[in-house]
């Protein structure tokens, strides 16, 4: 896989198909096979006419592992989001992003519109603004000395995907304890590229679609149906609305 550096932190990524661009940014302790390749993504989207890109979150994947909290902020993240796309030769991409990743997404459509074509918020909602999602009891879990001491069961969720997915569990640890920033209403509220929120109508821990799409001037909402939030990433119905959504945005 190409590599590129930013900010002194090395950023492994993926770059297939012709088209225009879009970027998938992946969800907390996930990376880019796994949250793109695997459930279908890049060659629905490669299918489809589009040229896919996704990285490896720094702490993620094969990119840097950093241990401090502050170098996961949700900014620097989107940072290194924008320089990928400079880095690329890009003006600009649609870019989407699940849980984790919808909120770097939604940083960096604030922050650097004019590099965002569109945007697609996966597993997040209202969160983005109310909560974090995520507890941050998980780096408790993360940071057990084995995943049969972890007793609480979202942590216990968490340790296991982490380790599923080989991650450096002390970066992870650091991940969750630095990325963790809200947007204000008025934030939300100017956010000027077409927006999709989609959350499973099962997710407990993005919040509400409809809550946040309200918020954004012209974004579309959409209730995953029968899915939580491990599996609304890779459901056919997101997938088509996504398609469909990237088809009909100015």
């Amino acid at each position: 896989m190409p590599r590129f550096s930013h900010d002194g932190v090395e950023i492994d990524f993926l770059d297939e198909g012709e088209g225009e661009a879009i970027v998938l940014i992946h969800g907390f302790a996930s990376n880019k096979e796994v949250n793109w390749v695997h459930p279908g993504w890049v060659s629905t989207l490669r299918s489809a006419g589009r040229r896919v890109i996704a990285l490896d979150n720094r702490g993620h994947g094969q990119s840097s592992k950093l241990y401090h909290p502050a170098a996961y902020h949700s900014a620097l993240m989107a940072g290194d989001v924008r320089a990928l796309i400079e880095h690329l030769g890009l003006t600009r991409a649609d870019v989407m992003g699940y849980s984790m990743g919808a909120r770097i997404t939604a940083f960096l459509a604030l922050a650097h519109p004019a590099c965002v074509r569109s945007a697609v918020l996966g597993g997040l909602g209202h969160n983005l603004i109310e909560g974090v999602g995520l507890p941050e009891t998980i780096s408790h879990a993360l940071e057990a000395p084995a995943l049969a001491d972890v007793s609480d069961a979202t942590g216990h969720m968490y340790r296991a995907f982490a380790e599923r997915t080989h991650s450096d569990l002390r970066a992870l640890a650091a991940c969750i304890r630095g990325s963790r920033q809200t947007l204000t209403p008025a934030e939300v509220g100017t956010i000027a590229v077409p927006v999709l929120v989609g959350v499973g109508s099962k997710d407990r821990i993005a919040g509400s679609p409809e809550k946040l799409s309200a918020l954004i001037p012209g974004a579309r909402a959409l209730v995953i149906p029968g899915r939580d939030h491990m599996l609304a990433v890779g459901d056919k119905v997101f997938k088509a609305a996504v398609l469909e959504f990237l088809v009909q945005r100015p």
